[in-house]
């Protein structure tokens, strides 16, 4: 991960990040633990079930995107945190085996009026699996620092 600051988020920016593998283990532990519903939990159960076999919960792909939006898209030395997310939406489902990049295009970035040692940045996401399809769509607001000055 290296340094980024407001300043470099330019809107119009997109970037790609991962890839992240899906376990199995963890779509039916994260299930078991979170939502267990059949197709999330009981492989047998899922074959016969909507989706033809197990599939990643909606908040189990939340939180897979968020750790790479954490890991390669926002700075440890410069986020804040976030007011909030937009628009959430789980398109297509996640199975066990699939590797998922995270697309990132920077929507629009705005000084804090109050705060001048931060601005916005609102982010268009898209989780993709290996072969392009969307998975998982949302619009991040986040909260980072101002470059410090020298």
């Amino acid at each position: 991960m290296s340094e980024r600051w407001f300043e470099d988020y330019v809107p119009g920016t997109t970037a790609e990040h991962g890839p992240l593998r899906v376990a199995e283990d963890d779509v039916v532990d994260f299930g078991r633990r979170f939502d267990p519903q059949p197709f999330h939990v009981d492989a047998e159960a899922a074959a016969a079930g909507p989706f033809g076999g197990l599939i990643a919960s909606g908040w189990h792909t939340c939180a897979l995107m968020m750790r790479l939006l954490a890991d390669q898209y926002l700075s440890p030395v410069s986020s804040l945190g976030s007011p909030g997310v937009d628009e959430l939406r789980w398109v297509a489902p996640v199975r066990p085996g699939d590797e998922l990049t995270l697309r990132t295009t920077v929507a629009e970035a705005w000084p804090s009026r109050s705060k001048p040692d931060r601005g916005l940045v609102r982010t268009h996401v898209e989780l993709l699996r290996q072969d392009g399809t969307v998975v998982l769509t949302m619009t991040a607001m986040n909260l980072v620092r101002v470059r410090p000055a020298r």
